[in-house]
């Protein structure tokens, strides 16, 4: 076997298959299962800029919510993909475990209250979804109710991948960024670089609240990121500026598969032309790169500070670029 073909084998073994159509109506499930556990963090974490203070993390079995305060203790939520369990783990040893599987948002949502209640956490929470059309509340949602393991472990296991990947585009930055994170809202897992200048008030957008908007784009921003599937039928890389500086859509980036997306003021990527290539990691990385200056470059981003010269310094595992200027 070549090491070329046996390169595009490991790539595709490495970041799954995730066909839309296959699996959407799990996904549709866990984007509301998942924004239970986030609601819960909102409600009683500290307020943090950008509200930094409630997307969910990677971890090595699925997603968590990291420590969450409540009175003088901590617990997290952790949703494990590979034993198929959410876990409410406390400081003192307290361990509830609610089972993922075919059931209803209503059902997930008064086993997982009951959960907390029975661990001494007592929370009440907006049960209405954010960012999504159907906004049947939790307690009452009987329709979303799939639950694929398979798919739920592809969906985690390609979202490692991406985070890894993110957190590697993240180090190149030294200036104000985001931590590598997932939305639970837009159901999305995104890293974001500041210019560090204030931007002019945000208009809003539909199903969120827009003083949700105003603070999470309160500064200039080149944002990338990654959607398993809803709103393109497909699952995709993007990456976008706000404000959105002159020339920007039209600045040339790679890889050759992305292009603006006119409707969503956007670049896109789709996750298959990254799982096909034989070098997904570099492919990846020339679509956050290329992005970000494109962003960068028309909006007078002082780059000189802001960035590593992560060339000078080697090249980056798994990944050759040529040499800097110079």
């Amino acid at each position: 076997m070549s090491k070329e073909i046996s390169r595009e084998i490991v790539s595709q073994d490495t970041w799954p298959e995730l066909r839309w159509e296959a699996w959407k109506d799990t996904c549709t499930t866990m984007h509301r299962w998942m924004q239970i556990a986030g609601k819960i963090r909102l409600k009683l974490a500290p307020m943090v800029n950008h509200w930094w203070q409630v997307p969910l993390y990677v971890t090595a079995r699925g997603l968590t919510t990291s420590a969450i305060p409540f009175q003088s203790n901590i617990f997290q939520i952790d949703f494990d993909f590979l034993s198929h369990l959410m876990r409410i783990l406390t400081d003192h040893g307290g361990d509830r475990a609610v089972k993922l599987s075919s059931r209803t948002v209503a059902d997930f949502y008064g086993e997982s209250m009951e959960a907390l209640k029975s661990l001494g956490i007592e929370v009440r929470i907006w049960t209405t979804p954010v960012e999504v059309e159907d906004r049947t509340p939790f307690h009452k949602d009987m329709r979303h109710a799939a639950y694929d393991p398979g798919y739920a472990n592809r969906f985690w296991k390609g979202l490692a991948q991406v985070d890894r990947v993110m957190k590697q585009f993240r180090s190149r930055f030294l200036g104000k960024a985001s931590p590598v994170h997932f939305f639970w809202g837009a159901f999305d897992h995104a890293v974001t670089r500041f210019s560090g200048r204030r931007a002019p008030e945000h208009p809003g957008v539909p199903n969120v609240g827009r003083s949700v908007m105003v603070e999470a784009y309160s500064h200039e921003v080149s944002s990338c990121g990654f959607w398993p599937g809803a709103g393109l039928g497909m699952p995709a890389f993007y990456a976008y500026a706000y404000p959105e500086p002159p020339g920007f859509r039209d600045h040339a980036v790679q890889p050759s598969e992305a292009y603006y997306h006119d409707g969503l003021h956007e670049f896109i990527l789709p996750y298959d032309a990254v799982r096909d290539s034989r070098s997904p990691d570099e492919k990846l990385l020339s679509f956050f790169q290329t992005t970000y200056e494109a962003a960068a470059e028309p909006g007078n981003w002082d780059r000189a500070t802001l960035e590593r010269d992560y060339r000078r310094e080697g090249p980056e595992k798994g990944v050759s670029f040529p040499p800097g200027p110079g």
